[in-house]
């Protein structure tokens, strides 16, 4: 399966269906997907024309995900998807704004994570490159891309940062 083929769930979405319903649907539930995976991409993003261009070519059911520890040094290095190239330095230029523009509704409590523990509050979702192209190596920035720019621009500005950051990533199944 792949995100072209979730057109008409998409639409559904659009139209009012509710994130558990979504998690249920027969084209997701066989995924085995953590649910936060499956919110931020697909149910979020599933129709975004960027993430069509840019993974619409991946097999969904052949990616396996686990929470990770990834290395902010890493983090500060990895690309996004070229539909969006540039946009997370667009974030890294001023990350206090996009940490003060988070702070309702399910961003409550960003500020203070990153004051306190210099981090996200949310893991982010990325991809072994070698699931976007053979020839792939490391890890891609899928969604998230907000919180990685911040990631960035406070390291750059000597603010805190962790060392290492969670972040759910996605494989090829084995």
């Amino acid at each position: 399966m792949q995100l072209g083929d979730l057109e008409g769930l998409m639409v559904r979405r659009r139209a009012g269906l509710g994130l558990g319903d979504f998690l249920a649907d027969p084209m997701i539930a066989p995924l085995r997907w953590p649910d936060d995976v499956v919110e931020q991409w697909l149910y979020d993003h599933g129709d975004n024309g960027s993430f069509q261009r840019d993974y619409g070519h991946i097999d969904l059911a052949g990616i396996l995900w686990s929470l990770e520890a990834v290395t902010a040094a890493e983090l500060s290095e990895m690309p996004t998807g070229a539909s969006d190239d540039g946009c997370i330095e667009e974030y890294a230029a001023d990350p206090d704004h996009w940490v003060a523009v988070r702070q309702f509704g399910i961003h409550e409590g960003v500020a203070r994570q990153w004051a306190e523990l210099g981090t996200w509050k949310r893991p982010p979702v990325l991809l072994d490159r070698r699931l976007v192209t053979l020839a792939g190596t490391g890890l891609q920035v899928v969604e998230g891309r907000t919180r990685v720019g911040v990631l960035r621009g406070r390291r750059r500005q000597g603010s805190l940062v962790a060392a290492q950051h969670q972040a759910w990533v996605g494989r090829p199944r084995p």
